[in-house]
């Protein structure tokens, strides 16, 4: 005789993986919704300028693709991620300032802002140290220090060569000076070096 398994239902699965006890599965459930909320606090945040939120998410994309191909821990990629999204806040303050802005203004006005949306997310001071840290030194490209600081350089870099129109021996430059990471230095060969076979 043929004593066939006893399976679970999905019900009682269902049951066990929706439970808010689950260390695992909580945890993924926080970093998601805090990424999605960065983001989306980002979007309020530069509300009526389109071209700043298309610019800081596709920066934060490339930013991601990147961090998870060179394998960062979980706590370096979502620091990486945070300070993709708000890398650029210290814009909208520069212009309200000053009536206008360049790197250097970035970086003194933006910790300050994304420090405040931070505290608002209720981030811990040691993610919310290290973003201040980035974003006040996104343009600064000397002594780069950790994956996440090269990374963000990198990802910001491809998204600013198309949105600069560089040329082609600018790009070549770019990326021989400040292009460390494989997966970064792939991307940009695929979009800024590559022919493309289907046209416009």
């Amino acid at each position: 005789m043929v004593t066939r398994k006893k399976h679970r239902s999905f019900k009682s699965n269902a049951a066990v993986f929706s439970q808010p006890h689950s260390i695992f599965y909580k945890r993924v459930d926080i970093m998601s919704a805090n990424i999605a909320n960065v983001l989306a606090k980002m979007i309020d945040y530069e509300q009526g300028c389109p071209h700043r939120v298309n610019h800081f998410l596709k920066v934060h994309s490339f930013a991601r693709i990147i961090g998870e191909a060179e394998g960062l821990t979980s706590s370096e990629q979502y620091i990486l991620e945070v300070a993709a999204a708000m890398h650029d806040c210290g814009i909208r303050a520069s212009l309200l300032k000053h009536g206008y802005y360049n790197g250097k203004m970035q970086e003194e006005e933006g910790p300050a802002v994304a420090d405040k949306m931070m505290l608002e997310l209720g981030m811990n001071e040691e993610v919310r140290d290290r973003v201040r840290y980035l974003i006040g030194h996104h343009h600064t490209y000397t002594n780069i220090e950790g994956p996440d600081y090269r990374i963000l350089v990198e990802a910001d870099f491809l998204v600013n060569i198309y949105e600069d129109e560089l040329a082609a021996d600018a790009i070549e430059t770019v990326k021989e000076k400040y292009f460390i990471t494989r997966k970064s230095r792939e991307i940009l060969t695929s979009l800024y070096q590559s022919p493309n076979e289907a046209g416009k």
